[in-house]
């Protein structure tokens, strides 16, 4: 069973985020990033959480604000740079995002379904180089 660490700012979001991936049968933690606890990631070090998860599942709000995310996220990279990253954005996609190079992450924009996450972990966890961004009208749920 594939293991997720959703980390997102808004608790009911990430909560049902959650839920639809158990849905498809991953095993999830949930995590309310930096607005909510303590960091490792944002001060350098390894975070216990993502060091057991298969792939990681970020809000590109998880740090409360959008420089904020673009440092968690290269950090992320950094430290944890074999396990791939699923960047959620509910609008447009941002500009600092990466799909190929150290910091590549794929990009979910638009409503995360369960579906759409479900595709878009499967995309990060094949690696394709570089991943290719899932945009709302490819799936609907």
């Amino acid at each position: 069973m594939t293991r997720v660490l959703v980390v997102h700012h808004d608790l009911d979001l990430a909560g049902m985020e959650a839920d639809s991936l158990r849905r498809y049968g991953y095993d999830v933690t949930e995590c309310g990033g930096p607005t909510r606890n303590r960091c490792p990631v944002l001060s350098g070090r390894a975070c216990d959480l993502a060091e057991r998860a298969d792939v990681l599942v970020y809000d590109s709000w998880a740090s409360g604000d959008a420089e904020g995310a673009r440092s968690l996220i290269e950090n992320i990279r950094e430290i944890h740079p074999d396990t791939p990253v699923v960047l959620t954005s509910p609008g447009l996609p941002l500009s600092w995002e990466e799909t190929s190079g150290d910091h590549a992450v794929t990009v979910l924009t638009g409503q995360p379904t369960g579906a759409r996450l479900d595709e878009a972990i499967r995309e990060a966890l094949v690696g394709t180089s570089p991943p290719a961004a899932v945009t709302p009208a490819a799936v609907t749920e």
